[in-house]
């Protein structure tokens, strides 16, 4: 079993999602599957960029700690998830190996490979009835707790990343 860095702390989840009811479905589901995390929503590309950079109002890690994964959506305003994902991965510190996995309404076969040729590290259609989402993330939640090996996010002091 994959061993947490802090194990008195759940594991966090950022959700990267501007649309409320898609964002309440996610935490639902997340609630209603086994094993315990914490989810952390941001609304939009620029915000995502500041709070995994540590920029204000998000620079306290103990309150807002960098997540062992993202559920990106493509359509954000500001910044497209597509742009976030492509931001992300041009970091030059660790934090480019964050697990991206893109959570979206859109089927298209152009958005899904645009999706993994900027470095999405899964794709998943949001299913439109909740008990298909709670599965979905039943079953996501199953690998990340129990099988995944995670890379190290955390970028040294000297170092920060680039907003």
């Amino acid at each position: 079993m994959t061993t947490v860095r802090n194990p008195q702390r759940k594991p966090v989840v950022l959700l990267v999602d501007d649309d409320v009811s898609d964002a309440q479905l996610v935490k639902i589901a997340l609630t209603r599957t086994p094993g315990e995390v914490t989810l952390i929503r941001i609304e939009d590309g620029d915000q995502a960029v500041a709070y995994l950079t540590g920029a204000a109002p998000y620079n306290d890690r103990e309150k807002y700690p960098l997540p062992l994964t993202m559920l990106l959506d493509i359509k954000l305003p500001k910044r497209s998830g597509l742009e976030l994902l492509q931001w992300l991965r041009s970091q030059a510190g660790p934090l480019k190996r964050l697990p991206v996995m893109m959570l979206t309404s859109s089927s298209h076969r152009i958005d899904v490979n645009r999706a993994f040729e900027r470095g999405a590290n899964a794709y998943f259609t949001k299913p439109e009835a909740l008990k298909d989402l709670v599965a979905m993330l039943a079953d996501l939640k199953s690998l990340w707790l129990r099988w995944l090996e995670f890379p190290d996010v955390e970028d040294s002091a000297s170092n920060p990343p680039r907003a």
